[in-house]
């Protein structure tokens, strides 16, 4: 079956979803794969800060996770995005940040998100290079995490990308 953009819809998770996210961030060959329980908890739990995009048969094909930072509330943590091979090269994964951080800034007045990206992943460094262009947000990096961080082994450092303010609607009101 072949799908357009336009045969998909966005929404939020379900915990039904929960395996399909864990496969596609499993065959993304760049994420950090977490466990399978965790993609379930994550439908779950954090369900309204995170976007499916679904088929016409509701089979997820996309994804993005994030939540509200405690500490910063008006800040979306994006903690992973993955696109099925298939979906891929056809701007789904901007799609799918773009409506996220606008469900997300109307319902919780978020206007600013942040992500961690390893060195060399070209994919994402684009993606949120040209997300804060689209939103008119200036971008910050800096390393997060060093290589030495980790406990389990060899990783590459963890550079956070810091966007805001985002130029949204909700954005613009707070301003006039």
């Amino acid at each position: 079956m072949t799908t357009t953009q336009t045969d998909l819809h966005i929404d939020r998770p379900v915990v039904a979803d929960g395996a399909a996210l864990w496969r596609i961030a499993k065959d993304s060959g760049t994420l950090d794969v977490n466990s399978s329980y965790s993609y379930l908890l994550w439908c779950r739990d954090f369900a309204g800060t995170s976007a499916v995009a679904r088929r016409e048969d509701g089979e997820p094909v996309g994804f993005v996770t994030g939540y509200v930072r405690p500490e910063r509330p008006g800040t979306l943590l994006v903690w992973q995005v993955a696109v099925d091979a298939a979906h891929r090269g056809r701007g789904l994964a901007g799609r799918l940040l773009d409506g996220l951080t606008a469900r997300v800034a109307a319902e919780h007045g978020v206007t600013g998100v942040e992500t961690t990206i390893t060195p060399g992943n070209t994919a994402s460094e684009q993606l949120f290079t040209s997300y804060a262009a689209r939103h008119g947000a200036r971008l910050e990096r800096a390393v997060l995490f060093e290589s030495d961080d980790f406990p389990d082994g060899p990783h590459d450092p963890e550079v956070l990308y810091r966007i805001g303010p985002l130029n949204t609607p909700r954005t613009e009101e707070r301003t006039s």
